[in-house]
């Protein structure tokens, strides 16, 4: 075995490894029966983390 091979990675590295660049999940799903569509699911999501230097997209409110 290699060093690699025997690698260990948390779940919470993991995450954190794939929050910090961000993951685009793209996907559909049909379910069709006799070459009839009768539901389709379109699946588009970006999941990211969050900081201060990165500007909200919505205008603040002050109150």
């Amino acid at each position: 075995m290699t060093v690699v091979e025997r690698r260990e990675v948390a779940l919470v590295d993991l995450l954190d490894r794939l929050l910090a660049g961000g993951v685009v999940i793209a996907g559909d799903i049909t379910l069709r029966i006799a070459d009839v569509d009768l539901v389709r699911i379109d699946l588009n999501a970006l999941i990211s983390s969050v900081s201060d230097q990165v500007p909200a997209p919505w205008p603040e409110v002050t109150s």
